[in-house]
C-alpha cells in the first residue's frame, strides 16, 4: 500500500505540474518559471544530499555527463514546455508528453543493445503517433505560434527520451547525489540565459509567484526524492505506471480546475495514446 501511495503522490505532483505552469507562465515570462523552479529544485535536493552525508564527485567526467543530463532532462525541456504552454492548454500538453516513453522505445532501439523494436512496438509506437495527430489536428490547421507551441512540447517529450537513453549510457553514480547535480548544473545553465533575457517585470500576480515556487519544491525537489524511494522500493517497472496515470490527470486538471475546453478529439487521443504504451508493453514468446 505504500508503494502505491508513494506512486500516486508521484502522479499527482508530475500531473499537476503543467497546470502549475499554466498559472505561472499568465504573468511571468518561461525563461524566468525555468530558472527558479531548476534552482530551487536544487536546494531541496541539496539539503537532501547534506543530511544524508554524502558528497559530490569531483571526477570531470561525471560532471560532463550531468551537463548532458541537464540540457537534455531538464533545461531545455522545462523551457520549451514553458514557453509552449503560454498557448497550448496544459492537459493537452500532459498529454503530448505521453509520447516520451515511445520516443524512447524507438532511440533505444538504434542506441541501446538489446533493446530491439518488434511487432507490437512498432504497432503502438503508429499508434502513440496517431493520437498526437488527432490532438495537434486543429493546432496545425490554425499555424502560427500555437504550431511552434506544439512542436516545442513534442520535442521536450524528445528530449526526456534522448535523457533516458544518457541514462543508460553514462556513468554509474548515486542517484540522489546525481539527480542534484544536473539540477545543479541545469541552473548554471540558466543563470546567465535568465539574466540576459528575463525582462524586468513588475506585474507578477501573486498565484502566479506561488505556482513558480511550487514547481520548483514540488514536482521538481519533493517528486525526484519520491521517484527514488519508489524505485528502491518497488523497482522502475512499478514505477511504469505512471505512464498511463499522468497524461489522465494531466487532461482532467486542466479541464476541471482550469476549466480548459475539451472535444471529442482530446479523448480519442489519450485513449489512442495510452493504448499505443499498452501495446508495446506486449511480450513476444
Amino acid at each position: 500500500m505504500l508503494n502505491w501511495g508513494l506512486l500516486m503522490v508521484l502522479v499527482g505532483l508530475w500531473g499537476t505540474s503543467f497546470l502549475f505552469t499554466a498559472i505561472s507562465v499568465r504573468t511571468v515570462e518561461p525563461v524566468t518559471v525555468v530558472f527558479y523552479r531548476l534552482a530551487l529544485g536544487a536546494l531541496v535536493l541539496a539539503l537532501v544530499v547534506f543530511a544524508r552525508g554524502q558528497s559530490f564527485p569531483r571526477t570531470p567526467r561525471i560532471w560532463g555527463g550531468f551537463l548532458l543530463m541537464a540540457i537534455a532532462g531538464n533545461a531545455l525541456p522545462f523551457f520549451l514546455i514553458t514557453w509552449g504552454q503560454q498557448t497550448i492548454d496544459s492537459g493537452v500538453t500532459g498529454m503530448i508528453m505521453a509520447i516520451m516513453p515511445l520516443m524512447t522505445m524507438l532511440l533505444a532501439h538504434y542506441l541501446v543493445e538489446g533493446e530491439t523494436l518488434n511487432r507490437f512496438k512498432i504497432i503502438g509506437f503508429t499508434l502513440g503517433i496517431t493520437g498526437i495527430v488527432i490532438l495537434l489536428g486543429p493546432v496545425f490547421q490554425g499555424g502560427g505560434r500555437a504550431l511552434l507551441s506544439g512542436l516545442a512540447i513534442f520535442t521536450a517529450a524528445t528530449c526526456y527520451a534522448v535523457n533516458t537513453i544518457l541514462i543508460k549510457r553514462l556513468p554509474r553514480f548515486s542517484p540522489m547525489v546525481g539527480a542534484c547535480g544536473v539540477l545543479i548544473m541545469a541552473s548554471i545553465i540558466m543563470l546567465p540565459i535568465w539574466l540576459t533575457l528575463a525582462p524586468e517585470n513588475n506585474s507578477i500576480s501573486q498565484d502566479s509567484m506561488l505556482a513558480v515556487i511550487w514547481l520548483g519544491i514540488g514536482p521538481t525537489g519533493i517528486a525526484t526524492i519520491i521517484l527514488f524511494a519508489v524505485i528502491d522500493r518497488a523497482g522502475p517497472t512499478f514505477l511504469s505506471t505512471i505512464n498511463y496515470l499522468i497524461p489522465v490527470v494531466a487532461f482532467f486538471a486542466g479541464a476541471w480546475l482550469l476549466s480548459e475546453p475539451v472535444s471529442w478529439q482530446h479523448y480519442v487521443a489519450l485513449v489512442t495514446i495510452l493504448g499505443g504504451i499498452a501495446i508495446t508493453r506486449v511480450r513476444v514468446r
